[in-house]
């Protein structure tokens, strides 16, 4: 972690198919001045970076050492093939992992999917990276299934993708170590969850100063009520004196005399 005598700042690692640039740009409007940097780490090396000290908090792949990290999971991708844009596949929208028991799967040395025995026949070797296994694919030697955000980021024009619908997913987290959880570590939580500038959980906003608090005082105070002056009547007793002596008017006023009709000659 930095020093007091360092200018503060925050280092976000994030690994492959996360987008943090959303997040990074509420942490610029919110703190203008403690720079945020970014560093993008495969999902092996993640863990070791925040555990060296290296990062402050980081986007990851579950699961993590819960001994050692916090962890807020965020969402969970939906798997998918990825095959030639000729294959047979393309014509379903969606595939089992039983459809694929013919096929040649592809199993990377840095999967993020946790299988218990991945589907279809092995290939003759495992690539070392996602981005390799991805170009063995468009060379029509075998498939490949990861998590849709991968898909995307090795995207070629030859090459598709369909859902995978009973596969493992991929759960995407936002980690730190436990035990350095510090103001800026929270503030990057507030983010990430939507919560507001203002919010209790976050940076505390600035104080007013004492000027305004004293104004702000003397709004809250409650006025006295000021006692009509001598001689004067509010507005209550002119109604009331007005509704006493229409009453008395009512009263005195004597019915008018009725005339005496007229014979008719």
């Amino acid at each position: 972690m930095t020093g007091s005598e360092e200018t503060p700042s925050f280092r976000l690692a994030y690994v492959p198919g996360v987008t943090p640039a959303k997040w990074a740009r509420i942490w610029n409007e919110r703190l203008p001045d403690i720079p945020l940097t970014l560093h993008q780490v495969t999902a092996a090396e993640a863990p070791e970076l925040l555990r060296a000290g290296d990062a402050d908090a980081g986007f990851v792949r579950l699961p993590v050492d819960r001994t050692f990290f916090s962890a807020i999971p965020l969402y969970s991708e939906t798997t998918v093939v990825v095959v030639p844009k000729d294959h047979v596949i393309t014509a379903a929208e969606e595939v089992t992992v039983a459809d694929l028991a013919d096929e040649v799967l592809f199993h990377p040395l840095d999967d993020v999917l946790d299988w218990d025995a991945p589907p279809g026949e092995p290939a003759f070797e495992r690539p070392a990276t996602t981005e390799d296994a991805v170009e063995l694919v468009a060379a029509g030697v075998g498939l490949l299934v990861v998590p849709q955000s991968l898909a995307r980021l090795h995207h070629r024009r030859d090459l598709t993708y369909r859902p995978l619908t009973d596969a493992p997913q991929s759960t995407v987290a936002l980690s730190w170590p436990e035990e350095a959880t510090t103001e800026l570590v929270e503030d990057f939580i507030g983010i990430v969850r939507g919560r507001t500038v203002n919010s209790t959980r976050g940076r505390q906003a600035a104080q007013p100063s004492q000027s305004a608090q004293a104004a702000q005082g003397s709004q809250d105070k409650p006025k006295r009520a000021q006692k009509p002056a001598a001689g004067k009547a509010t507005p209550a007793g002119r109604t009331a004196r007005a509704r006493a002596t229409g009453a008395k008017s009512a009263k005195s006023a004597k019915p008018a005399k009725r005339g005496k009709p007229r014979r008719r000659s």
